[in-house]
């Protein structure tokens, strides 16, 4: 399939599906979930959904009711967006915002034990 069209369904699906999840699930497990991407494939058989919440105690028990939940939001997207063949939904936790805060930490770790003066003299040697 064209990428461009693959790109502008996942980023349709990433809105339709926050919008169900916000608007039509009752399953309080679900009701503090983000949607953070989306990536289906080329034959659109299947769609990851990636996702956060805020609870980071209740990542195991917001992935299975997400899960369980997949069939319902699957049939409440195919009402919304005009896809010939509505993916299966499978719901993945995404640590890359974690993974990114881990990053920066590392970072500041990095800065704080290097000394200013040092840091200076190396940018003015640089320029």
């Amino acid at each position: 399939m064209n990428s461009i069209k693959l790109e502008r369904y996942n980023k349709e699906f990433v809105r339709v599906l926050s919008e169900i999840i916000m608007e039509e699930v009752k399953d309080d497990d679900i009701k503090f979930v983000t949607i953070t991407d989306v990536d289906i494939t080329n034959d659109l058989s299947y769609a990851k959904v990636y996702f956060t919440v805020l609870d980071k105690n209740k990542i195991d028990t917001t992935l299975n009711a997400l899960n369980k939940a997949a069939s319902f939001i699957r049939g409440k997207v195919s009402e919304r967006v005009e896809i010939r063949h509505t993916p299966e939904l499978k719901f993945v936790y995404d640590t890359s915002i974690e993974y990114g805060e881990r990053i920066e930490e590392v970072l500041d770790q990095i800065q704080s034990q290097t000394p200013k003066y040092e840091a200076t003299k190396e940018l003015e040697e640089h320029e």
